[in-house]
């Protein structure tokens, strides 16, 4: 399989890629949603006319495209535009201020920044005048564009550069890395075609544009698009489109399982993953109701790097909060002690990682070396923001800077 969207129109074009549940009205009563089916078909088609409408306002290989907006079905079809163009697309958290906004402008210096005008107060923060909305996107000329999405995913730029919570680091996934992430969830997880998966986090975040969204349509299923996260919502979703596999935070799982209706709600939920530390209280909630949940831990730079098995969630044979189970395929890890000294067998130590899903660096200030998107990042330098939270990308691993456990049998559990 390849991350292909047009590939995926031709297998199967009228199966639904994306359910958009958000609610039409401002303030629409709790618990209602507003179902907008769009196909696979449909998608491809969103995507390859946003793909020419960028084209005519002169976005090609190497540019970057930034989008501040909520979860929208326009945002996804932003990310396989930009991929037929061999452009960046950098989604911004609209959760950032209008002072911690301008962090990620300040490294990327985009070639256009396309908004919702919902968040037209933020974008006036934003030092940088090249804007369009997604409403006058949608209006804008289309240029006619011979698409080749393998010597577009072929170039030096990231498909995807994404920022932290505060703005920075932002680091750049190629196509491939991309790819293998999506794999990643279907060996792992089992995501397949039948799949019905919500998202409950905004697509801003590393864990919820590649680990779900794009995971989700690399396997062929279907996507629960809200604008931004409600418990009441998600669950009349879940129940109305039969969800099966729930991806999430604990925050996340701990609101679904304490409204009225979860128990009715979650009936046709198979698994569900949740980014660890979570409590066993949380587990137990959704183990009560036979829906296994692993814990997982990934990073900006490796959304998926360890995972427990469904049979830990089901059982409850692992209650550590901690625990994060065992690497996932192709993913490399290993631990260091100060020294960096890798440590062998049961030890407890510094976690670093490598493999095709790790992110193939941290995006450069703008114009400083333009044939190098990327930077290491240093652990401990004396300028190092803390509120940043990077590691360090050196000698093909990622070093995390968290300090990881390591039993007899192999498991980690984060320190």
């Amino acid at each position: 399989m390849t991350l292909s969207l047009a590939r995926r129109a031709e297998q199967f074009p009228d199966r639904t890629a994306v359910v958009d549940i958000s609610e039409q009205r401002l303030y629409a009563p709790a618990e209602t949603i507003h179902e907008d089916r769009v196909s696979y078909d449909e998608l491809s088609t969103i995507a390859t006319r946003t793909a020419e409408r960028l084209a005519a306002l002169d976005v090609g290989p190497g540019d970057t495209v930034c989008l501040v907006t909520r979860n929208r079905v326009a945002a996804l079809a932003l990310v396989f535009a930009c991929r037929r163009l061999g452009a960046t697309f950098a989604p911004i958290s609209h959760l950032l201020t209008p002072a911690s906004v301008e962090r990620p402008f300040d490294v990327l210096d985009p070639d256009l920044v396309v908004s919702e005008a919902a968040q037209r107060d933020l974008v006036r923060s934003i030092p940088f005048d090249r804007t369009v909305t997604l409403e006058e996107l949608a209006d804008a000329d289309r240029a006619t564009v011979d698409f080749d999405e393998r010597r577009a995913a072929a170039g030096n730029n990231p498909l995807l550069a994404l920022h932290g919570d505060t703005g920075r680091p932002i680091a750049g996934y190629s196509a491939a890395a991309v790819e293998h992430n999506c794999s990643t969830a279907v060996a792992a997880w089992g995501l397949a075609a039948n799949d019905i998966v919500p998202l409950t986090t905004p697509l801003s975040a590393a864990d919820a544009l590649i680990r779900v969204a794009l995971s989700v349509l690399y396997a062929g299923g279907t996507l629960l698009l809200d604008r931004a996260f409600d418990p009441g919502d998600a669950l009349a979703a879940i129940e109305s489109e039969s969800a099966t596999f729930l991806p999430g935070r604990a925050t996340t799982l701990r609101d679904l399982a304490a409204e009225s209706g979860f128990d009715a709600a979650v009936d046709s939920l198979e698994r569900a993953v949740c980014a660890a530390p979570v409590s066993e209280d949380v587990i137990a909630a959704y183990r009560d109701r036979v829906v296994p949940v692993a814990r997982v831990y990934g990073r900006l730079e490796c959304p998926t790097a360890l995972s427990q098995g469904f049979e830990a969630g089901a059982s409850g044979a692992d209650t550590d909060e901690t625990a994060v189970g065992r690497p996932v395929p192709d993913c490399r890890v290993r631990l260091v002690d100060d020294d960096g000294t890798v440590l062998d067998g049961q030890a407890t130590g510094r976690l670093q990682l490598s493999g095709p899903m790790v992110a193939d660096g941290y995006v450069n200030a703008a114009g400083t070396d333009e044939e190098n998107w990327y930077e290491p990042a240093e652990l401990h330098s004396e300028d190092h923001d803390e509120a940043d939270d990077r590691g360090e990308f050196a000698d093909g691993w990622f070093d995390t800077g968290d300090r990881v456990r390591r039993d007899a049998d192999g498991r980690y559990y984060l320190q």
